[in-house]
């Protein structure tokens, strides 16, 4: 799940233009579908022996060692910051990175994917509230009414999840309060982390920040979890290695240069539409790989959790086109 940037496309022949757009649908879907893996791809860790904190540790030590290689061989320009910078993206962002990390762990034991996603699709409501405060954005009725919409369909996702078997003995015994309370957390983390961007990026560039923030994350990580008495210790199978190297290369690196691909070819938000996938192959796959359920109102509340954010941005999209419209844009 991450905030696409607004396109600057210009204007094309009909035949590039539309094979611009379908290949920005394409990236978007392939990132939603990559982010949709996170949940699955931890709970078979948690089978593997591995604790909540290490696959959280590990997820983000592998994608900033990948983005390193990528900056060494491709783009050097990637270590290239001022030092607001630095101690702004490192600092702030790596501890909202951190704190995501470990939360949407917990979420994940608790409640299984499903919900975890779903709770973790509150934040977009968040965004939407406290960027009136904090960026001076309005809280329009649209806006209102996909943060009322997603709510309930986390709600409903949480009460209709059935989680059985693998995943309770991996997650230890772990509560659904405990997953809603971390599922909360790291929504309320990625909602920093967005907002931050939304500084941030403009400046210094979306790969910097988020390679930035994940070094910022496996730094604070690596330092708090031994002090905590949670010292993270690496796979003991080629299963685990397995599942952390595509945790990290897959759902980290991979599904966000998919996203950026996608969100050079086409607007903001239909490339947050696509990739709105997310919850969907997540529960899809917990149901066929896990065996976690849903029940009928379960699904219902997920379809709303995809279709409030889906259709909140589409709202925003076509409000973003009338706009320039009338403005002769």
């Amino acid at each position: 799940m991450a905030t696409a940037a607004r396109s600057t496309t210009r204007p094309q022949p009909d035949s590039v233009a539309r094979s611009r757009v379908l290949g920005g649908f394409l990236f978007a879907l392939t990132a939603g579908m990559l982010w949709g893996t996170t949940g699955p791809l931890s709970t078979a860790l948690y089978a593997e022996g591995a604790q909540l904190t290490d696959v959280g540790f590990l997820r983000v030590l592998l994608a900033s060692a990948a983005f390193a290689v990528y900056g060494v061989v491709a783009w050097r320009e990637l270590f290239r910051i001022d030092r607001r910078g630095l101690a702004l993206i490192l600092g702030a962002g790596g501890l909202l990175v951190a704190v995501f990390e470990v939360a949407f762990q917990y979420a994940i034991a608790g409640v299984g994917v499903a919900s975890a996603v779903a709770l973790l699709y509150t934040a977009p409501v968040m965004v939407a509230i406290l960027a009136r405060p904090l960026l001076g954005e309005s809280l329009t009725p649209a806006r209102l009414f996909m943060a009322v919409v997603v709510m309930i369909g986390v709600a409903m996702t949480v009460r209709g999840a059935r989680v059985e078997g693998t995943i309770e003995a991996a997650a230890g015994g772990l509560g659904p309060v405990v997953g809603v309370i971390g599922g909360l957390l790291a929504a309320a983390s990625y909602c920093g982390s967005t907002i931050l961007a939304r500084f941030a990026v403009p400046r210094y560039g979306s790969r910097r920040v988020l390679f930035l923030e994940l070094v910022g994350g496996t730094i604070i990580l690596g330092a708090f979890l031994p002090l905590a008495g949670h010292t993270p210790h690496p796979p003991g199978t080629l299963a685990g290695w397995i599942y952390i190297m595509s945790l990290g290369a897959g759902a980290v690196v991979a599904a966000n240069f998919f996203f950026m691909a996608a969100a050079r070819r086409i607007d903001a938000a239909p490339t947050a539409v696509a990739a709105s996938i997310e919850p969907v192959v997540g529960a899809v796959l917990a149901l066929v790989l896990l065996g976690q359920r849903l029940t009928v109102s379960g699904w219902l509340g997920l379809l709303m959790v995809v279709g409030g954010v889906a259709g909140g941005y589409a709202l925003e999209a076509w409000r973003d086109r009338e706009l320039r419209r009338l403005q002769g844009i």
